[in-house]
């Protein structure tokens, strides 16, 4: 049976808080307004593979090739995993809230703390988490209803696609990876190790946990993986681009001052 992963109830729960605060944090260039943005985004987001560049298809080659790789290995993962006792729809027990926690409250907390701290950066980091996992949450689920992948919990056949299932890919670790890249590459680089450690082990410790309660495959989660980390970092660009620059115009005594300023990123 489909059904919709708890993290995207949850982060919906927290979404009108961090819409409102991110409200705050808004740049002049992103004057009008967030639902302006969202759409812009979106649409950029769906077009992306018409603009993508050698580099980006290098990328989606390789997760590819991971999830083919991993593919290879879904049976014996699945033999690690699955339990001999026989379990049905009615008696799985698939764990999704207490999966979707370390997510939840990544997102959460980096709202949380931004707030009490009143930090515009935290904010805007916390409302690119919530967008990244949302744009990827709806493209994971358009790419499980194309798939229709039977759990491993449910068969044995790794290849059982187009069986109506929703393993393909993991919505759980797409959302997972999201949020933990966007907290894995903000901040400054004086944090970067823990905040890779964090953020990837986020990711990490969800598709193993998915894998544990047999709620996917291997290369479920590497794909889940492969969306959501390049889900946040398409974002994640997009904002760079609009808070690293400031264009502005002062009167002065002979005329005027154009400036305009430019963050530079190795």
């Amino acid at each position: 049976m489909h059904r919709t992963s708890p993290l995207v109830r949850v982060v919906s729960l927290l979404a009108a808080l961090v819409a409102t605060t991110a409200l705050e944090a808004q740049t002049s260039d992103e004057s009008d307004g967030p639902a302006h943005r969202w759409a812009a985004d979106a649409k950029a987001y769906v077009t992306a593979p018409l603009h993508a560049e050698r580099k980006q298809w290098v990328r989606f080659a390789s997760t590819v090739a991971a999830i083919g790789v991993a593919y290879q290995h879904d049976d014996e993962v699945r033999a690690h995993f699955v339990s001999d006792t026989a379990t049905t729809a009615a008696t799985h027990d698939p764990h999704d809230s207490q999966d979707a926690a370390p997510a939840a409250f990544a997102l959460g907390g980096t709202w949380l703390a931004a707030r009490l701290l009143h930090d515009n950066g935290g904010r805007r980091e916390a409302g690119t988490m919530f967008e990244a996992a949302v744009f990827s949450s709806v493209a994971a689920e358009v790419l499980k209803q194309l798939a229709g992948r039977e759990r491993p919990f449910a068969t044995a056949d790794r290849g059982a696609f187009g069986e109506g299932g929703s393993s393909f890919p993991s919505g759980h670790v797409t959302a997972a990876f999201a949020i933990g890249t966007v907290l894995a590459e903000s901040g400054n680089d004086r944090q970067r190790w823990l905040r890779r450690v964090l953020g990837y082990g986020i990711g990490a410790v969800t598709a193993y946990e998915r894998m544990k309660h047999e709620e996917h495959w291997l290369s479920d989660t590497v794909a889940g993986a492969g969306v959501g980390i390049a889900t946040a970092r398409f974002l994640m660009k997009r904002r760079d681009e609009t808070n690293d620059r400031v264009f502005t115009i002062v009167p002065t005594r002979d005329g005027v001052q154009i400036t305009y300023l430019a963050a530079l990123r190795h």
